[in-house]
């Protein structure tokens, strides 16, 4: 065999192998990035769960609460204003992770006061739809924290995948960027104070 033949099929011998190994490489940050993906939807799926709730909620205590206006109006609107704020699973940035996360903030803080105020009316403490409707509602906040955390161990696992060497080459060539996390809440770092 001539020389320039041996050289010839070693390139192509190498293109081949960089072609299987780039494909291989693109393929699994494809399929990191649809993890991605399936997550957010499912913490979005736990959030749109707990915005079907508030309706029945709130019509039950409008029922034993009426004069409570501002406190119910304040809990449509949180969650008005949080089935608005949607995020495109393909551009996670912090500042679109920031304002998805204010806006559900908003609903849980319209929901807590709404909380509070069902204490003063025993009557409605004691009616079984209202105990059932809050049994659901704690529950999917707590769905809705397990989501948020597979969510980030997803984007980590993605964002890690994208960063490493050599895949960070690919990854920029192909336009795969870092996903965002949740993150706590501000003033989560405040410890609660309890008042005797």
């Amino acid at each position: 065999m001539k020389k320039s033949s041996i050289v010839v099929l070693a390139v192509l011998g190498i293109a081949v192998l960089l072609f299987f190994w780039g494909s291989g490489q693109y393929n699994g940050m494809v399929t990191a990035e649809e993890q991605v993906t399936q997550s957010w939807a499912n913490v979005e799926s736990q959030y749109q769960r707990r915005a079907d709730l508030i309706p029945n909620l709130v019509n039950t205590v409008k029922g034993y609460a009426s004069h409570e206006q501002e406190t119910l109006e304040a809990v449509i609107e949180a969650r008005a204003k949080a089935t608005q704020t949607t995020i495109d699973p393909s551009n996670l940035t912090a500042e679109s992770m920031a304002q998805y996360q204010e806006a559900q903030a908003q609903v849980g803080s319209a929901l807590s006061r709404l909380l509070v105020t069902v204490e003063r009316y025993p009557d409605l403490k004691a009616n079984q739809n209202f105990l059932e409707l809050q049994a659901q509602l704690e529950g999917t906040e707590n769905r809705i924290s397990t989501e948020r955390q597979r969510f980030n161990d997803a984007a980590r696992q993605f964002n890690t995948m994208i960063r490493r060497f050599p895949r960070n080459l690919l990854a920029g060539m192909f336009g795969f960027d870092t996903k965002a996390y949740f993150e706590a809440a501000a003033g989560a770092e405040q410890a609660p104070v309890v008042q005797f």
